[in-house]
């Protein structure tokens, strides 16, 4: 079987900024949830059988404690905030295994899902549901990939390496040099992504 492990946080922002707004009779903002459902039961009816989402039930995390320019909760949609408890809520009802976030990140719960899920025997492949970088990490051979679900782009640790010129091993190296602007975090000056590939590609880590 195939394990699909979905970044419900990513996938309510795509749908909240793709889709024309839609509200329920109390007036509350939904056309992001209802197209993250569709989505996910698209993938239920194309025949996937093992399926979990992660969110961000709660934006900040312990790492805004080590990073005082981190992502936070600021400057979102307050119509975007607010379905991030009823996806959950509406999720969960269909049946699908959601995993929503306080201390950790969607990201964490992936990354730890994918690790367990590719040590099951009876799991032929595990496919983490997300464009981020961060995510390239966990890829292992053609066990554990990526799946940019908007672009159909899969890659394997093959892929990773062709994208970033290093290994999935060396991403958190990679991205702490040149850094990461969604994460709010902003890399070393004068090191660029060819630069710190070809320095990762030797050494692996700094």
């Amino acid at each position: 079987m195939e394990v699909y492990l979905i970044d419900g946080t990513y996938e309510l922002f795509r749908h909240y900024y793709a889709l024309p707004s839609a509200r329920d009779r109390d007036g509350r903002e939904i056309a992001a949830v209802r197209g993250v459902l569709a989505s996910v039961l698209g993938l239920l009816k194309g025949g996937v059988t093992h399926i979990g989402v992660a969110t961000d039930h709660i934006i900040e995390s312990f790492r805004n404690g080590l990073w005082p320019g981190y992502k936070t909760g600021e400057g979102i949609e307050p119509d975007l905030l607010a379905q991030f408890p009823l996806l959950e809520e509406t999720l969960s009802a269909a049946g699908v295994v959601v995993w929503p976030m306080v201390e950790f990140e969607a990201d964490d719960a992936l990354a730890a899902a994918a690790v367990a899920a590719a040590g099951d025997p009876r799991v032929e492949r595990v496919i983490i549901c997300t464009p981020d970088k961060d995510l390239a990490q966990c890829v292992r051979g053609t066990r554990i990939v990526q799946l940019d679900r908007r672009k159909r782009v899969t890659r394997d640790e093959a892929g990773v390496i062709q994208k970033f010129g290093v290994s999935p091993a060396s991403i958190p190296d990679y991205l702490a040099l040149v850094g990461d602007a969604s994460d709010g975090y902003p890399g070393l000056r004068g090191w660029g992504a060819k630069s710190s590939a070809a320095v990762l590609a030797k050494f692996g880590h700094i």
